[in-house]
């Protein structure tokens, strides 16, 4: 089935797998933000979704020399003051939860800067003249989490949290090797030669687990989105070292044959703690939990390894959408939920 590019052509009409094959394109675009004098003491995010997804890919790259919290729901921290960058993000521009924490963010006198693609949210920016980072339009929210990561970059360089050495070269080199790495996955490459189509067809019919360590963590928190979202298969993630303080246990124990597929994302790059911890779980383990399917993954910097990551689950869990009969794009649940929520 996945060799039948007729079939995946077919059933994936809005062309998923272009967008994920191409998506290095995305660490190019060039948003145009005016520099803007401020010197923050914290930075808060608020987004949801593939929204935030690009703010926990930044705490692992380029990471913060400063207080930084992702912001999920409704309402700010109670420390958000004059001092605060506060980025409002969402791809909509929409979003019922970050239109909420702008207002408290503005209320509290913090200094705004937007990420969106039209909405709400990007009226507001025009309107009251905030720093803003223009998405292009690219299909889904999950689609588009390098622009937003991109874009993020582009607005700490603005406000001079970031410097042009330590995002554009970087990024640059890393866009090149994303291209190449995801020459491996495409669609006209044999499933006998390709990883990402022996991945999908391991996890049909399962609950999927996710488990990366504090570095990877966010490349496993988008498999569980891309899992859900594209293949419509239930997932969830963890990260360790936590895991061993609590999930662990819990694999223990009946039924000792479980409905669910584990997947370990590990990198060399973790703490060495972090590394033996992956290996010493996955022995006690031993024929409690199903077998983990190791993904080691690759890259010369923690940035490439980061986006590696992130790219290869798209393509697994895309095909593993057409596996599943499913077209990967429509997410027609969510937007009957946003429907009966506005009445």
């Amino acid at each position: 089935m996945l060799d039948d590019l007729q079939y995946i052509h077919e059933r994936d009409a809005q062309d998923a797998l272009g967008i994920a094959e191409h998506q290095h394109e995305q660490l190019r675009f060039e948003f145009v933000i005016d520099k803007f004098n401020f010197e923050p003491s914290n930075i808060v995010y608020a987004g949801m979704g593939g929204s935030a997804l690009a703010a926990l890919l930044s705490t692992t790259w380029p990471g913060y020399k400063m207080p930084f919290e992702v912001v999920r729901n409704y309402d700010i921290p109670a420390y958000v003051s004059s001092e605060t960058l506060f980025i409002a993000s969402s791809y909509s521009g929409n979003t019922e939860e970050t239109l909420s924490a702008l207002v408290q963010a503005e209320e509290a006198g913090a200094k705004i800067a937007v990420i969106s693609g039209g909405g709400k949210l990007v009226e507001k920016a025009r309107q009251k003249g905030y720093p803003l980072a223009l998405l292009p339009q690219s299909g889904q929210p999950r689609y588009a989490v390098l622009y937003n990561l991109k874009a993020l970059l582009s607005l700490l360089n603005a406000a001079n949290v970031v410097s042009d050495a330590e995002l554009h070269k970087p990024l640059e080199l890393a866009a090149d090797f994303l291209q190449h790495a995801t020459q491996k996955w495409r669609a006209d490459i044999a499933t006998k030669d390709n990883p990402a189509k022996q991945l999908a067809q391991e996890l049909m019919g399962k609950s999927i687990v996710i488990y990366g360590g504090p570095r990877m963590f966010p490349a496993a928190y988008k498999w569980k989105i891309s899992f859900n979202e594209n293949a419509k298969q239930l997932a969830w993630t963890n990260q360790l070292p936590e895991f061993n303080h609590t999930e662990f246990i819990g694999w223990s124990k009946q039924p000792v044959d479980k409905p669910y597929a584990v997947i370990d994302l590990r990198s060399n790059m973790e703490h060495e703690r972090v590394q033996k911890r992956f290996v010493i779980s996955e022995q006690l383990l031993s024929g409690m939990r199903p077998t983990p399917f190791v993904i080691e993954v690759e890259g010369e910097t923690l940035l490439e390894q980061l986006l590696w990551a992130v790219a290869y689950g798209d393509f697994v869990s895309i095909y593993l959408a057409l596996l599943n009969g499913l077209n990967p794009d429509p997410v027609e649940l969510v937007e009957k939920f946003k429907k009966a929520m506005e009445q």
